[in-house]
C-alpha cells in the first residue's frame, strides 16, 4: 500500500518525544505519522475480514451439525455394537443390531451432551451406539465428524 499523505490531511494525533502534549505536526511530512485516510483505509481492510470469516464459520457450524456417523462403519457392516459399544459378530447375544441408518451430528452431540435418545432407539440401545461412536477412531466411519463435534465453538 503506497502512503497517500497530502498536504491538506491532517495526521493522527501523537504525543510529542518530549512535550507530552497529543499535537502532532500539522502535516503529513513526518515518516511513520500515519494519516487519517490510512487508518481509515486499514479499518476498512479488517472489517472485511470480519465480515467474510462469520459467515465462514457459520457454515462450518452447519456442516459439522449435518455431517453423519453410520453405526457401525461400513467396514464393519453387518457387525452388532455391544452395550460397551464394541463391535461383536451379528447376532451376539445382548448387543444391538446395526442403526438402518446414520446419525447426523446435530443428533449425535445432543445424545451426548443430555442423555436424549438417538433417533429410533430406545436408551440402552441409543447407549450402545453413543459409546460406539465415542470409542470411533482415526480411519473410521464418522471419526472426522465425531472429532468436530468434540471441538470448542466460539
Amino acid at each position: 500500500m503506497s502512503d497517500d499523505t497530502r498536504s491538506d490531511q491532517d495526521p493522527i494525533p501523537v504525543a510529542g518525544p518530549d512535550t507530552g502534549s497529543a499535537a502532532g505536526p500539522a502535516t503529513g511530512d513526518s515518516a511513520g505519522t500515519p494519516t487519517r485516510r490510512r487508518v481509515l483505509a486499514l479499518g476498512a481492510v479488517t472489517a472485511g475480514a470480519v465480515v467474510s470469516i462469520r459467515p465462514a464459520l457459520a457454515e462450518t457450524v452447519g456442516s459439522v451439525l449435518n455431517c453423519e456417523i453410520p453405526v457401525p462403519d461400513p467396514s464393519r457392516a453387518g457387525s452388532y455394537i455391544d452395550p460397551d459399544g464394541k463391535t461383536v459378530p451379528a447376532r451376539t447375544k445382548g448387543a444391538f443390531p446395526p442403526s438402518p441408518r446414520a446419525f447426523k451430528g446435530e443428533e449425535v452431540k445432543r445424545a451426548m451432551a443430555n442423555g436424549s435418545t438417538l433417533p429410533g432407539t430406545d436408551s440402552q440401545r441409543s447407549r450402545a451406539y453413543v459409546n460406539y461412536i465415542r470409542r470411533l477412531q482415526r480411519g473410521q466411519g464418522g471419526f472426522t465428524c465425531f472429532a468436530s463435534l468434540q471441538m470448542p465453538r466460539g
